[in-house]
């Protein structure tokens, strides 16, 4: 380490506080503009699921019905049944409780669709219990 001559102590080196603000005001500025895309990706994910497990038990409950001339009781019919190896899990509420639909029709009760049950919209502005 060098010392100045005349001085009577070693000047030590080190960051100044100007140097740091300006290092975290950069890395505020980059979180700013990446975070808000990390979570529209994550909701994007989130729907892909959900379209994916509707598609499925739909076309579970269609087979269902063409097997065996009936709609399903439940959910937990097409499980026991094997049109569906387990009741997969909304992405939204974190849980396998669905709201389903049930036939109008009185000679053919049963569910005929499944919706979410979460209260909030998906990124193109429609509610998820539309889909």
């Amino acid at each position: 380490m060098a010392y100045r001559i005349g001085s009577g102590s070693a000047r030590k080196r080190g960051f100044t506080l100007i140097e740091l603000i300006v290092v975290m005001s950069i890395i505020a500025t980059l979180l700013t503009i990446a975070v808000p895309r990390y979570f529209k990706s994550l909701q994007r994910s989130k729907e892909a699921v959900l379209r994916q497990d509707l598609s499925v038990m739909r076309d579970a409950i269609d087979k269902y019905n063409a097997d065996r001339g009936q709609n399903p009781e439940s959910l937990a019919n097409l499980v026991e049944h094997g049109y569906l190896r387990r009741i997969p899990q909304d992405p939204f509420t974190k849980s396998e409780g669905w709201t389903t639909m049930e036939s109008e029709d009185a000679e053919s009760p049963g569910i005929v669709d499944v919706h979410s049950s979460a209260d909030t919209s998906a990124l193109d502005g429609t509610a998820l219990v539309t889909w």
